[in-house]
């Protein structure tokens, strides 16, 4: 029977039995392992709550009730029961995001995906629901034990308590892992409930006991299991956890038993209060390449082949992320110093082999950016280098402390911002697009943006050298690609890679962008226009070489894929004007929007950001401004080149 193909809603699952919500349970399995091998995307987590969703969206009726993920990831199975089954172009342009969005339906509500934040929202939800005469609509946050090692929850849980005349409930989606097994205290607690024998041993006997009956035995066993709550959680303690809340506790419940799950939500729902409902679920559910993955079950993959597991596409070339692996730990064998520190993205990061040889030298703090950085601060102190790895997008969580722990005491702390710029198919929250604008204002802060390999090495060894400053090394996601060696470097460290006889257009590349920044010089040339392409590699502070090199071109062109208001060229042109130099300058960069999800390039195409874009607009600039130019344009048409109302 076929019976996902009959859910087109969430009221669909009303008119099914236990048995029938297990299959579809099944079906579900079947339809992610299917699809999401295709587009790639998170399985492993989505694999670990079909039942668990599947429960919530049978007890409670979104979107009347709320229902809030943290993280987003998790939740493909909440957008199949509400109706989104069209998953052939997932995390594509013009597909479904791999996140909540409320472009996409009624059911969403948030979208940001930055763990940690969801009890926050259900603590908003729940109150304003109730103040404004809606006390019969339900808020329940679904959130993941990984996402309990971040402040915001436990600063939202003291929240929560304060009032217990809300219908909230916390469902803990807890599987021991984030990225890879969470680490902590909390994690420590919660690892002892899934693994004390009194919880397992009780579980499994009363199965077997009531199996023992036959037919009757078994349904009545089932009609218990959600109220054993009470009786378990005597055994596991875990109510210790909570008691100083005073937040009601459920659990642990069995999260793939649909059965369970249910009975103890339909508690938690007739409540009346705030109520923490605990889940043991396991990541990667039905799926064996996923379980046996031992360094994140498949918590994100790209396509696979659906029978073994095994990517179906190899890249060649090294990424960014691993070139970085591989430096970490050569600096890290000349230098006993240097200590890494990782917020719950040990692997992701690549901080992975560092701690494989050091392991006393590399600390996961968990989903705790603040607290990494200001512990990186106090290491600093201790006479320590600590190399603080995060993703771009999630640094923004942590500026106050890089600003007023790191920078205001002067601590050399380097800070490494793996997929900076535009992202892809992750969407809005997880684009690196802000922490160029944001970092820079930072007193004496020193930001470097490698254009390839090399230069990521080098600029990372120059980086943990600086033991009086905060520094910061930011790249991009996917593949290094091309590497271009400089022409010349400047006394001060900046790096010519072009430099025609004519001095029209100096072309300021940040980072990756070397590469369209060439491109761009390509085009100009056949149009008769000289240009001088640089790569400041430390582009903050602005080298004094890059300012005087704006002094002697008659446009100068600045591109980076960081937003473009605030960002550096606005910096470069900010310090020519200080040193008089009023040589026209167009800052290129990405817009102040949150863009969607799609493919780098889809985006970057969108902004404006490709060297077709960025060459035409040059030329009829060049036609508008009336600058003298070593020969006349040819074959060039001003409509042609005309720029767009809009532009990135």
């Amino acid at each position: 029977m076929n019976l996902l193909a009959g859910i087109t809603g969430p009221r669909d699952l009303d008119g099914l039995s236990t048995g029938q919500l297990t299959e579809l349970a099944q079906e579900i399995r079947e339809f992610l392992i299917e699809n999401v091998s295709r587009t790639g995307g998170h399985l492993g987590p989505n694999l670990g709550v079909v039942e668990l969703t599947t429960a919530i969206h049978r007890v409670f009726d979104s979107p009347h009730d709320a229902i809030v993920f943290d993280t987003g990831h998790q939740s493909y199975v909440h957008k199949i029961l509400t109706g989104r089954k069209n998953f052939g172009r997932l995390r594509s342009e013009g597909g479904l995001a791999g996140y909540p969005q409320r472009s996409e339906s009624e059911h969403d509500i948030v979208e940001s995906s930055h763990a940690s934040s969801s009890l926050s929202w259900a603590d908003g939800i729940s109150r304003a629901f109730e103040m404004t005469g809606q006390g019969d609509r339900h808020v329940v946050a679904v959130v993941g034990d990984g996402a309990l090692t971040g402040g915001m929850t436990w600063e939202a849980l003291n929240n929560i308590s304060d009032d217990n005349s809300r219908k909230l409930i916390i469902v803990v989606n807890d599987n021991g892992r984030s990225y890879a097994p969470t680490i902590g205290g909390v994690a420590h607690f919660l690892n002892s409930v899934r693994t004390r024998r009194s919880y397992r041993s009780l579980h499994s006997s009363s199965e077997r006991f009531f199996g023992a009956f036959g037919g009757p035995g078994r349904a009545l066993h089932r009609g218990i299991r959600g109220g054993a709550h009470g009786f378990l959680s005597r055994f596991s303690n875990n109510e210790a956890l909570y008691s100083n809340l005073d937040i009601k506790y459920l659990g642990p419940v069995h999260g793939h038993d649909i059965a369970a799950l249910t009975e103890v939500l339909e508690q938690a729902k007739s409540h009346g209060a705030p109520v923490i409902v605990h889940a043991i679920t396991e990541k990667g559910r039905g799926y064996q390449p996923a379980i046996l993955d031992v360094a994140d079950q498949f918590h994100a993959v790209g396509q696979i082949d659906p029978v073994s597991g095994e990517p179906i596409q190899v890249g060649g070339a090294a990424s960014w992320t691993s070139v970085f692996s591989e430096e970490i730990v050569a600096l890290a064998d000349e230098n006993p110093r240097l200590v890494g520190i990782t917020a719950a993205m040990l692997r992701p990061t690549g901080l992975h082999q560092f701690a494989e040889k050091y392991p006393k030298r590399v600390h996961d703090v968990g989903i705790a950016e603040q607290h990494a950085v200001t512990s990186a601060a106090g290491l600093a102190y201790g006479g320590l280098h600590p190399v603080v790895a995060l993703y771009a997008t999630f640094m923004n969580r942590a500026f106050d402390q890089v600003l007023m722990d790191v920078a205001l005491h002067r601590a050399g702390v380097t800070f490494v911002l793996d997929r900076a710029g535009v992202t892809g198919p992750d969407g809005a929250s997880h684009h690196g697009m802000w922490d160029l604008a944001l970092l820079q204002v930072v007193p004496n802060i020193r930001i470097a943006a490698p254009r390839d390999a090399p230069r990521l090495r080098e600029e990372l060894g120059e980086a943990v050298a600086v033991d009086d400053a905060p520094t910061v090394i930011r790249f991009a996601k996917g593949m290094v690609g091309t590497e271009f060696d400089a022409v010349r470097r400047t006394e001060d460290g900046v790096d010519v890679l072009r430099e025609d006889e004519q001095h029209d257009v100096l072309i300021v590349t940040v980072g990756s962008m070397a590469k369209t920044g060439l491109q761009v010089a390509e085009s100009l040339a056949a149009q008769g226009i000289g240009a001088t392409v640089i790569d400041p590699r430390w582009v903050v502070p602005v080298a004094q070489s890059v300012i005087d090199f704006s002094a002697e071109h008659r446009i100068v062109i600045t591109i980076e894929d960081g937003v473009r208001v605030g960002g550096i060229g606005t910096r470069i042109r900010q310090d020519m004007r200080a040193q008089g130099v009023d040589t026209a300058v167009n800052e290129l960069g990405l817009p102040a929007e949150f863009l969607d999800h799609g493919s780098r390039d889809y985006i970057l195409d969108q902004v404006g950001l490709t060297p077709q874009h960025i060459a035409r607009d040059v030329v009829a600039q060049v036609l508008g401004s009336k600058i003298p130019i070593a020969r006349p344009l040819s074959g060039v048409d001003a409509q042609e080149f005309s720029i767009p109302a809009e532009r990135g």
